[in-house]
């Protein structure tokens, strides 16, 4: 297990110099950010993706599902005097606006869909339209499935958190590796949801065209982003002709991005 994976203030960190040496700039090719704009995360955990916006005067809002992670996110956000809104909420379940002026303009979902079981997939990015404004867009980002590291096996423990493509096993072998390498149960439990959730390019693409939303951008990265904060690589992206092999580019791209519109 790595060190920002219990320290969260450092994740916090890395995830804010990520957005505002990468994302933001992803953003604005599309959206005209101001001090009027509405940003919310979905998934946003401690908000480190938030913070940028925050200083740049956006009113931003964060939910999560986990109570300790709106509460570092409320710390954190108070430790660098910003102001933003955090709840502890199922977004599923969560109260729909009930006016434009409630919704808003950068829905950002980042690093949360390869997490959410496939039965509540669908119903999950169809909740996303009545909190997006007419002209709003939606960011999403996250890892494709094949790729080496895409069933997070790194925020274990041992051998097997070093050890890529183990997540492509049958469940049996996978589960077998990781109890010799002294994964907790409930860590194991929670790869194997992760495993369960998996989300290829294909199959991301194929949703959100089903629930009424259209790409404006797609951008694949070899090298991800954050693994420049995290490991101190500098991003690639997957040359142009590679993205474009269905199926065999999930084993290359560390992290797909989008920018999404309704239609």
């Amino acid at each position: 297990m790595q060190l920002r994976h219990s320290n969260r203030l450092q994740y916090f960190n890395e995830l804010t110099n990520t957005t505002r040496e990468y994302f933001i700039d992803y953003i604005k090719a599309h959206f005209n950010l101001s001090e009027k704009s509405r940003i919310l995360e979905i998934g946003c955990g401690e908000g480190g993706n938030l913070l940028p916006f925050a200083q740049l005067g956006c009113k931003v809002k964060g939910i999560d599902i986990s109570k300790t992670r709106i509460e570092q996110a409320q710390e954190f956000f108070e430790y660098y005097n910003s102001s933003g809104e955090f709840c502890c909420l199922n977004f599923i379940t969560a109260e729909k606006p009930n006016s434009e002026e409630e919704r808003f303009d950068i829905i950002l979902v980042h690093d949360v869909i390869e997490h959410i079981e496939p039965h509540f997939k669908s119903e999950f990015i169809r909740n996303i339209k009545p909190f997006l404004r007419e002209d709003g867009i939606v960011f999403f980002g996250f890892p494709a499935w094949q790729n080496p590291f895409g069933g997070h096996q790194q925020i274990t423990r041992g051998f097997a958190s070093k050890m890529p493509f183990i997540h492509l096993l049958p469940n049996s072998f996978y589960k077998g590796l990781l109890k010799l390498s002294k994964v907790p149960q409930n860590a194991i439990d929670e790869l194997l949801s992760i495993k369960r959730s998996k989300m290829p390019i294909e199959q991301f693409e194929k949703l959100i065209s089903i629930e009424g939303f259209s790409i404006i951008n797609r951008t694949m990265w070899f090298i991800n982003p954050h693994y420049k904060q995290k490991f101190g690589l500098k991003p690639r992206r997957v040359w142009k002709w590679a993205t474009q092999i269905p199926y065999f580019r999930n084993y290359y791209t560390t992290s797909v991005l989008y920018i999404l519109k309704n239609i």
